[in-house]
């Protein structure tokens, strides 16, 4: 799986840097060297925590950094051996920075690399550090594709920079700070140790997320193209 993982990444870093320098000569995206500010709304809905990504466009590149905090897992959104285990996870923080390429002026795809710290406790108990099961680290490079929406790109007010973005993200753990990537602990529901993997990011424990952000995009777009 990690070499794997290399060559998909090895593969997409030429790629960027081909078409970034195939693309010097053509006109700017709209949007380009502008700065956008976003808050997911999954992080609050489905996992009592939050999101905030600011993001820095220039002609054919996007450049951001995103960080989640106080996230929850548990009851309905988690699945397999947590669920099982009558487990919950709550994460202090989800971090990491992202470098992408655009194809549209409000299309790109990211390379990202993020860090996430995990808490396990047991479903429904205080999260305190007597109760505290085991904390972990994991550190995931993935993929991200993103396309923003603006509204009321057509007025020339200060609306025009309201702005939503939908992301489909692939975040396949590289490493954590568990040993082999498991830990071994005596869990009181099924009076025997258990064993339990570092978990994913993603959906019901997988590799991939999706998530709607809503936010601003500060300074206007230009005009001397046409829009996509």
């Amino acid at each position: 799986m990690q070499v794997s993982i290399k060559k998909i990444f090895a593969g997409a870093a030429v790629f960027l840097l081909t078409q970034n320098s195939y693309g010097q000569e053509n006109k700017d995206f709209l949007y380009s060297n502008r700065v956008s500010v976003l808050a997911g709304m999954i992080q609050p809905i489905l996992l009592k925590g939050g999101n905030i990504e600011v993001t820095y466009f220039s002609k054919k590149m996007s450049f951001d950094y995103s960080h989640g905090f106080l996230l929850n897992m548990s009851g309905g959104t988690i699945t397999g051996d947590p669920k099982t285990q009558h487990l919950a996870y709550h994460l202090p923080y989800s971090t990491g920075f992202g470098v992408g390429y655009r194809f549209t002026s409000y299309f790109d795809v990211r390379i990202e690399s993020k860090m996430h710290s995990w808490e396990v406790y047991y479903d429904g108990e205080t999260q305190n550090k007597s109760n505290l099961i085991k904390a972990y680290k994991t550190y995931s490079l993935g993929l991200g594709a993103y396309y923003r929406y603006m509204p009321f790109h057509k007025k020339d007010n200060w609306l025009q920079g309201i702005t939503t973005s939908t992301s489909l993200r692939w975040w396949p753990n590289v490493a954590s700070s568990l040993t082999d990537n498991k830990f071994t602990y005596y869990n009181k529901f099924s009076n025997k140790d258990e064993t339990l993997k570092a978990s994913n990011i993603g959906i019901a424990g997988s590799q991939f997320l999706i998530n709607l952000s809503i936010g601003y995009t500060f300074g206007e777009k230009k005009q001397q193209i046409k829009e996509e």
